[in-house]
């Protein structure tokens, strides 16, 4: 008579050990699609990081050219001090442009990433208006006199 019983025990003990199997599954998919979501986010923040980083370039390089021409052209042929702040300026528009056209190319597609990226009108007037401080600068130094 204990031949049912213990094959019910068995049977009971099948079904709880297929549910935490289950359950386990689901955990390892649920695991999976956060680790998936959380290297979107650290992409997306990287991208930002690379962003800045070409506008920080940006910057130097404009302020560096503004100060080579005005350092320099007591020190070098003036035309030399004024070709060094010209191809500096210029690299810093560059580096204003690139900023975004790196950070709006196309990527990989995120599925569903927590933060939001930047938006690109606003990355648009931004770096619009430092290309247009970069002319603005490569004018004054080719229009002051040595």
């Amino acid at each position: 008579m204990d031949a049912p019983h213990d094959a019910d025990r068995a049977h009971a003990k099948l079904a709880e050990s297929a549910s935490t199997l289950k359950d386990s599954a689901v955990q390892q998919v649920d695991s999976a699609d956060r680790r998936t979501e959380l290297a979107i986010d650290r992409t997306i923040l990287a991208g930002e990081r690379t962003y800045a980083a070409w506008v920080r370039t940006g910057l130097a390089a404009l302020a560096s050219g503004i100060g080579a021409r005005a350092l320099l052209s007591d020190v070098v042929f003036p035309w030399l001090a004024t070709a060094t702040g010209t191809m500096l300026i210029l690299f810093s528009a560059f580096c204003f442009v690139a900023a975004v056209w790196r950070e709006m190319g196309a990527g990989a597609p995120p599925p569903r990433p927590d933060i939001r990226r930047l938006p690109a009108a606003l990355l648009l007037i931004v770096n619009g208006f430092l290309v247009l401080v970069s002319l603005a600068a490569l004018v004054g130094i080719w229009s002051a006199r040595s």
